[in-house]
């Protein structure tokens, strides 16, 4: 086994040294024309299903308050009970990817989602709503994994981080639709029979991926291991890996905490913040959804053209990180109606990590691909759950010592951007003895 390459010398082709393969590379010939679309889109039409529920809370929020007396700490467990579940599966999600392939174990889980939504939908305590919510998250628990381990399989190396940032685009869309046209229903339908039919196109889903996804590489991309046990041992080697943690640790706190804003807290900022009604909360939303719709297209444009390197993507993850907590303090100090643009500028920065989880996964050979991805994701998603939750906490502890609804608030992103200071603080200083891909921390 080669030498682990020092931390200065790209490295932008490690090698599979189980199968003696480029690391990165497909199963076979990858995929193009109407065989490429319709893996993209089938993968898709999940990922959208399970970004728009992750963030449909943010618009429904005043109605689930107000039907149910919640508290903000409650109203953030309720929400983060997606993220909980979402994290919880990604260690043995990453098993199923690598043994059962994508498309069996995504098609699966969307039916999960789709009788999580039944059970939300019906429940009329807080504790049935957070189980069904819960068991939401389970179910859209492999929307981005399944879709970026097909592309592992399915698509050249150089079209991983441009097929991942469509991907959320797509996903963007999701949200997109859970702001201003959730928002036009809920008179109609109320938030119960928005559930309903989020069941219904959950089902319609999980069809489509288990009879129009091809198959016939699923046999070829199986980890023969002996069982379930034996393939969870694969993750020591990915927890070992020193450039793995450099990149989830920032990831966990900076981006769960922008996806705890925008899948949750953005919404009540511009109601209790800055002082807009219903409609004009989600027509803002609207417009911050598709400034980040906007920011993926774009990124997955520029992805192919930038240098893919270990220092160019170190860079980029430090000027942007040091950006969103610039923007972070500017929000919780800004007042007057524009005082709303900056999240614009907040959701188009935060793009730029989209550029790592990619990254990560191609360092890792492909018998360990699934694993290596949803590793990752269990360490963002636990970032996402503790800010989406604490941030509540933090909100109401304010309050409780005098503060007014508002401070508490600005307080409360003033918090956030602290500790984003100090994850950005670990992630320069990070030693260099463990910032090599390849190479296991030392004590």
């Amino acid at each position: 086994m080669p030498r682990p390459t020092p931390v200065d010398t790209p490295v932008d082709t490690p090698v599979d040294t189980r199968v003696g393969e480029p690391v990165g590379t497909p199963v076979g010939e990858p995929a193009s024309g109407a065989l490429a679309w319709r893996i993209f889109a089938c993968f898709a039409a999940g990922y959208f299903m399970s970004y728009g529920l992750r963030s449909v809370n943010a618009v429904l929020a005043p109605d689930l308050v107000g039907e149910l007396a919640l508290t903000n700490a409650q109203l953030g467990a309720l929400t983060s009970a997606y993220f909980f579940a979402f994290a919880g599966m990604q260690l043995p999600l990453g098993v199923w990817l690598d043994r059962f392939g994508p498309r069996r174990v995504d098609a699966v889980l969307m039916a999960v989602a789709g009788l999580g939504c039944v059970v939300f939908a019906v429940s009329t305590s807080f504790g049935a709503l957070w189980f069904g919510r819960a068991l939401v998250g389970v179910g859209v628990s492999a929307g981005l994994m399944a879709s970026l381990t097909a592309f592992r399989q399915w698509f050249a190396p150089q079209r991983q981080t441009q097929l991942a940032a469509w991907m959320l685009m797509v996903g963007t869309m999701g949200v997109l639709t859970t702001t201003v046209p959730v928002h036009w229903v809920l008179p109609v339908l109320g938030w119960r029979g928005v559930f309903w039919v989020a069941a219904a196109m959950l089902v319609a889903v999980a069809v489509l991926m288990w009879t129009v996804l091809p198959r016939d590489r699923e046999r070829k991309s199986v980890t023969p291991t002996p069982s379930f046990l034996a393939s969870m041992a694969g993750y020591r080697e990915v927890f070992r890996h020193g450039y793995f943690w450099r990149m989830a640790a920032t990831g966990a706190v900076v981006q769960g905490g922008f996806i705890a804003m925008q899948s949750l807290w953005v919404g009540p900022w511009f109601n209790k913040v800055l002082g807009m009604s219903a409609d004009q909360g989600a027509d803002r939303l609207f417009v911050f959804n598709l400034v980040l719709l906007a920011s993926f297209l774009a990124l997955g444009w520029v992805a192919p053209r930038v240098d893919a390197g270990r220092q160019a993507l170190v860079r980029i993850v430090a000027i942007g990180t040091a950006a969103l907590i610039a923007l972070e303090i500017a929000i919780a100090l800004a007042q007057g109606t524009g005082a709303w643009r900056l999240w614009l500028l907040y959701a188009a920065v935060a793009t730029h990590y989209t550029l790592v989880q990619p990254r990560v996964g191609m360092v890792f050979p492909s018998h360990l691909a699934g694993r290596a991805l949803t590793a990752f994701n269990l360490v963002i998603f636990v970032g996402v759950f503790l800010s989406q939750w604490g941030f509540g906490v933090v909100i109401d502890a304010f309050r409780t010592h005098g503060q007014s609804e508002v401070a508490a608030f600005r307080s409360a992103m003033l918090v956030l951007a602290g500790m984003h200071a100090a994850s950005l603080a670990l992630f320069v200083l990070w030693p260099r003895r463990w910032a090599s891909p390849g190479a296991a921390p030392r004590p």
